[in-house]
C-alpha cells in the first residue's frame, strides 16, 4: 500500500488485500484502511468476497455474480434492498450511517442517531459528534402492533412494513421496514407474522435488540 502511494495513484485498486490474515489480523489493518478512505481523499476500488470488510469500508457497493453485475449503488440502500441478491440468507444485515450523540456512562451505553430515528449500543468510549456505522442483523430485528415499555428492548422505533419475501427457510419471511429516511431488514417465522397480519403500508412498532458499531 505505501508503494502504491508512493506514487500519487489517482485510483486505488485493492484486490482481497486482507485475504491471508486472521481475523484479529484483519481488525488492526481495518482503522488504517478506513483513514485511507477518510483521509486522502483517492477513489479506491475494493474488491472482496467479504460483507464484514465491504460493509465498514464502502460507500458503494456493485455485487458480481457469474461475470454479471446483480445488484448496485449507495452501500446503505443496496444492503436494505429487498431484492438484494443474498438478502433472504440468515446472516442479512444493515448498515446505518450515523453520528454519537450522547454516552451514558453509568450503564457503559450510547446513542446514535441516524437518519430516522437513534439506537442504543455498547459503548466504545467514542465521543459525541463521531460518525460512525451501525450494523444491524435481520436476527436482531422485531415487530409489534404496539409499543412495549415493559420490555428488556432498549430500542422501540414506530415505522411503517414497506414489502415481505420467503426466506431461505419455508417457517421463515423477510420483512424490509422504513424508520424515517432509513430501511432495516427483519426476519421473522411466518407464524408470526400472520398473528400479527402484516401488510405494505402498516404501521407498526420495530424493536432492536442489536446494533453494533463497525469499528
Amino acid at each position: 500500500i505505501a508503494r502504491a502511494l508512493a506514487v500519487s495513484p489517482r485510483i486505488l485498486l485493492m484486490d482481497e488485500p486482507l485475504s491471508a490474515l486472521d481475523s484479529e489480523r484483519k481488525q488492526e489493518i481495518l482503522p488504517y484502511l478506513e483513514r485511507l478512505r477518510d483521509e486522502l481523499h483517492i477513489p479506491i476500488l475494493y474488491v472482496s468476497h467479504s460483507p464484514a470488510e465491504v460493509s465498514r469500508l464502502a460507500d458503494h457497493l456493485v455485487v458480481l455474480e457469474g461475470g454479471k453485475v446483480t445488484a448496485q449503488g449507495p452501500l446503505v440502500e443496496t444492503l436494505a434492498g429487498i431484492n438484494f441478491p443474498l438478502c433472504a440468507g440468515k446472516d442479512r444485515a444493515v448498515v446505518l450511517d450515523g453520528v454519537v450523540a450522547e454516552r451514558d456512562e453509568a450503564w457503559h451505553l450510547m446513542r446514535v442517531e441516524f437518519p430516522g430515528g437513534s439506537l442504543w449500543s455498547r459503548d466504545r468510549g467514542i465521543p459525541p459528534g463521531r460518525r460512525v456505522r451501525l450494523l444491524v442483523p435481520s436476527s436482531g430485528v422485531s415487530i409489534s402492533r404496539e409499543n412495549h415499555s415493559d420490555s428488556s428492548i432498549l430500542n422501540s422505533l414506530p415505522g411503517q412494513v414497506e414489502k415481505l419475501i420467503e426466506s431461505d427457510h419455508p417457517g421463515l419471511s423477510l420483512v424490509q421496514l422504513r424508520i424515517g429516511e432509513s430501511k432495516l431488514l427483519a426476519r421473522a417465522t411466518n407464524r408470526s407474522l400472520a398473528a400479527l397480519s402484516l401488510q405494505p403500508g402498516q404501521h407498526v412498532w420495530i424493536q432492536v435488540k442489536s446494533a453494533s458499531v463497525m469499528e
